[in-house]
């Protein structure tokens, strides 16, 4: 046996469960296990600017690669409140990160010490464990417990809470014969696969939607296949956007109230059956279940039991981890005859053709759709987008186009403002090679944008959007309802900037004091030319470069309130070929 620091023991298990970076601050009461970070080497770190920042950065880690857990450290109190929003985050999205915190000595923690708080009592809603460490020889099987938790049945965060004098203590430990716990994922079984597939073939028009499990089981390429072997149109959720590529035959859309397509949505309500695996069926995809389930059979695949039936009961469930079902589903269907759905494909892509909204508009100033027309012609299709909430997400989801596992990383059920610039961070520092575009209104830019320092300290490349109406737009839209514009103005005269017209702050002096580069445009012409100067700078000087674009200040994008049958449309469609979108230009010359 080897004696050493428990918080020496952690470092060393971390190591051996496959982490290689953190992110995080140190403080009093974690400083014992930064020197243990330092002493044992292996590990890089990412100094933020924030805990909730180091916590974002986790998250964008563990989404980019399969197998990824990141990890985020900060001190006690405070630092372990900031990052609950993470916590919330990464849990709400069935994301793997480990949180560790400093706390008070265990003598001191019931003495109001400064800077303690029960952390692990605030975090237990928002983490799949939650534990201050109190015994010195028990923090090899905590952190153990953690990582087998976090990779087991539906995924999810843990914390553990490490009190300082706990970490300082000296422990029998033999890291060379650690081996990290078997990992448990349900698996369905055969006659399960047989029955839903008996229930597929009555069909006549069926659907597969496809959610996050999908992309978290690293499933994509058989979701696909099945797909194909059975000629059945997949709708991704917002969550498995990537799943089934963009330009691919059998994409039929998302289904939604806000980040949706039109013909996704008319496309479900034509259908009569519908599969899906590793979703949640949340309440922005199917807006009203009485809408939603009229005239259909439904089938739940999820690897988590209680998810069966949380929202609505389905006509089948079966748990299963997804990457397990859709093996059996494409090794059942390759056995089979299975019904012709040629005639059913095409209509959906009939309606893909005929249902496009409008991007080509010329308006100065700059109307939203046109710059994600121009994202789509400047980033190509190796591109990872990051972003959060807003209109700008909502307009992103309906216009961008993904077509890859991971190349849409977007916090999607707690959607906290700020995620996107820490996100980005930690999604370039797990794929450097990548291309990496952050999207942001300019009120989550301004959440947390002393993180682009962070890019600049560590020269972490990504080109990140902002489109600015100086607004909370999404909340100025949802307040129509109330008819009124109340306290969601971002606009005022800037003494240091008459150039900007009364948008308000600068966010390129911002950004270029932080370190970065930064290009502003008014024109749409100019859009195009930005973002590839934008390519050209971030590869010459290794930092984020941000391309402000400044809005027509009131856009409705298009949503709706209940019902995915009454989404309102606030502009034409798209009614040239030239309009449409290059992934259908693309699907159509296939």
């Amino acid at each position: 046996m080897t004696r050493m620091t428990a918080a020496r023991a952690a470092v060393e298990i971390l190591k051996r469960e496959g982490v290689t970076h953190a992110f995080g601050l140190p403080g009093a009461a974690i400083n014992p296990f930064y020197a243990a970070l330092r002493e044992g080497g292996g590990i890089d770190h990412v100094l933020a600017r924030h805990v909730e920042g180091a916590s974002h950065m986790a998250e964008g880690y563990t989404r980019t690669r399969p197998g990824n857990i990141g990890v985020c450290i900060g001190t006690s109190g405070p630092a372990g409140t900031d990052m609950i929003t993470g916590l919330y985050s990464a849990s709400a999205d069935s994301i793997p990160i480990l949180c560790i915190t400093g706390q008070a000595p265990v003598a001191r923690l019931h003495k109001e010490d400064f800077q303690a708080v029960d952390i692990t009592s605030i975090a237990e809603p928002v983490t799949k464990m939650a534990m201050t460490v109190l015994e010195p020889a028990q923090v090899p099987g905590a952190f153990q417990q953690a990582f087998h938790l976090m990779r087991s049945g539906r995924p999810g965060p843990v914390l553990i809470d490490l009190p300082v004098d706990v970490q300082q203590t000296e422990i029998e430990f033999d890291p060379e014969t650690y081996q990290p716990l078997p990992v448990h994922k349900p698996t369905a079984s055969r006659a399960q696969i047989e029955k839903a597939l008996d229930m597929l073939a009555r069909a006549e028009r069926p659907l597969i939607v496809a959610g996050g499990g999908i992309i978290n089981a690293d499933a994509a390429e058989l979701l696909v296949e099945f797909a194909e072997l059975t000629g059945i149109p997949v709708v991704p959720t917002l969550m498995g956007w990537g799943a089934i590529g963009d330009d691919h035959p059998l994409m039929a859309g998302m289904v939604g109230l806000q980040t949706a397509h039109r013909y996704g949505n008319a496309t479900l309500l034509e259908s009569d059956f519908v599969l899906g695996i590793g979703n949640r069926w949340a309440n922005r995809h199917t807006g009203g279940l009485d809408t939603y389930r009229r005239g259909r059979t439904f089938v739940h695949v999820d690897i988590e039991p209680t998810q069966i039936g949380r929202v609505f009961a389905p006509d089948y469930g079966i748990v299963s981890d997804a990457r397990a079902a859709l093996e059996l589903f494409v090794e059942v269907a390759r056995e089979r005859t299975l019904p012709d759905r040629a005639e059913w494909a095409e209509s959906c892509r009939a309606r893909r053709r005929t249902m496009q909204r409008r991007t080509d508009f010329d308006d100065t100033p700059i109307k939203p759709q046109r710059v994600y027309q121009e994202m789509n012609r400047a980033f190509g299709p190796n591109t990872r987008y990051v972003t959060t909430i807003g209109l700008s997400q909502i307009a992103a989801a309906q216009f961008l186009h993904v077509y890859k596992p991971r190349h849409w990383i977007n916090c999607g059920q707690a959607g906290p403002l700020g995620w996107t610039a820490p996100a980005a961070v930690g999604v370039c520092v797990a794929d450097p090679e990548a291309n990496v575009v952050a999207l942001s209104g300019d009120y989550d830019f301004q959440f947390m944008i002393e993180e682009l320092a962070v890019g600049a300290q560590f020269n972490i490349p990504y080109v990140h959007v902002v489109v600015n109406n100086a607004y909370l737009g999404l909340i100025r839209q949802a307040q129509r309802g109330f008819d009124m514009d109340y306290c969601v103005q971002l606009s005022f005269d800037n003494v240091n900037s008459p150039e900007l017209g009364g948008y308000g702050v600068d966010h390129v002096k911002v950004a270029e004091g932080l370190g970065c580069k930064a290009i502003r445009v008014f024109d749409p012409d100019d859009l195009l030319p930005a973002f590839e100067k934008a390519r050209s700078l971030m590869a010459e000087f290794r930092v984020p470069v941000i391309v402000e674009v400044i809005l027509e200040r009131v856009t409705n994008i298009s949503m709706g309130a209940a019902e995915i049958d009454s989404v309102v449309e606030f502009e034409e469609l798209a009614t040239r070929p030239e309009h449409a979108p290059t992934a259908v230009l693309a699907l159509e010359r296939s």
